[in-house]
């Protein structure tokens, strides 16, 4: 039986149901100073929302180092009902002081099995997913060092790799590096902030190489998402890749409008111009896929 890993535990994959493939509850870094999603109040409601409108589970991308709050997720999970699956992971340099990369980059890789195996620090609540970040157009050593712990931990806990594109770039050498050097299963694989580069080419050829694509980012005008999402999701449906499809809300920062908005203003756009049998695909069945955890 196929498992996710969520903040309550194991649950079989196929028990998921609706899900927002790529979210945060609580982020905060200095990059954004001012703009933290640290109110469990809030949280809680977007997760209310969620659930009110059919959503089931909601698969958080907040790395190490960036205000997860692992068990406040768990207590969240437990009052609503949403499945909640938390991340291990690194995100760019520029989110973390030099004091604490220096501590964590020599012994990365455990520290990635540890919170997947173990939990979280001292919490008890375990990552179901490991969460990395390429550069824009390309991997910088950052990205290299980061990505090879976490293939490295992949191949030990059989944990999913998320991958952060930069404003959407870079998908090919991310899948190159992490697939073709480091031996991970494209599969495995899941690539984040698609739509935020509309190229459509560059998509079908993720696609074609085997990973999930998430589209990741509703409400951004500035990022080409909503109004590009529909075209670009029925061109991969039509190459015969409805199957490697996952969207999400992607809220970062407090006025972004969060998960509830994917069903309630997304979700019957996308019903109309793709039908309702390839969104549940895209909502419950390919989730439940690629979010599983490998045999490790």
């Amino acid at each position: 039986m196929s498992l996710v890993r969520t903040v309550l535990g194991d649950v079989p994959a196929g028990e998921l149901g609706v899900c927002d493939a790529h979210d945060h509850l609580f982020i905060r870094t200095p990059a954004l100073p001012g703009q933290e999603l640290d109110d469990r109040e809030l949280a809680g409601q977007r997760l209310r929302g969620f659930h009110e409108l059919g959503g089931r589970a909601v698969v958080q991308w907040t790395p190490y180092g960036m205000g997860r709050r692992p068990e406040d997720l768990a207590a969240l999970s437990r009052e609503t009902g949403v499945r909640v699956v938390a991340a291990t992971g690194l995100h760019h340099a520029v989110h973390y002081p030099a004091d604490v990369l220096d501590r964590i980059m020599p012994a990365l890789e455990e520290l990635f099995v540890t919170e997947i195996t173990r939990g979280i620090g001292t919490t008890g609540v375990r990552a179901g997913l490991i969460k990395v970040a390429g550069a824009f157009h390309g991997i910088d050593q950052h990205a290299g060092r980061t990505m090879s712990a976490a293939a490295a931990a992949h191949h030990r806990t059989g944990a999913p790799i998320a991958v952060h594109l930069e404003l959407g770039t870079a998908a090919a050498d991310v899948l190159d590096l992490l697939c073709g050097t480091l031996g991970v299963e494209p599969r495995r694989v899941i690539l984040g902030h698609l739509g935020r580069f509309p190229d459509g080419e560059a998509q079908l050829d993720a696609a074609r190489a085997g990973a999930f694509l998430a589209f990741d980012g509703p409400s951004r005008a500035h990022h080409a998402t909503d109004w590009r999402l529909p075209q670009q999701l029925a061109a991969l449906a039509e190459a015969g890749f409805g199957d490697r499809l996952l969207l999400g809300g992607d809220t970062t920062v407090p006025e972004t409008p969060g998960m509830p908005y994917l069903l309630r203003r997304l979700r019957p756009r996308l019903e109309r111009a793709l039908g309702e049998e390839l969104l549940r695909t895209i909502l419950v069945a390919n989730p439940a896929r690629a979010f599983a955890r490998a045999a490790a």
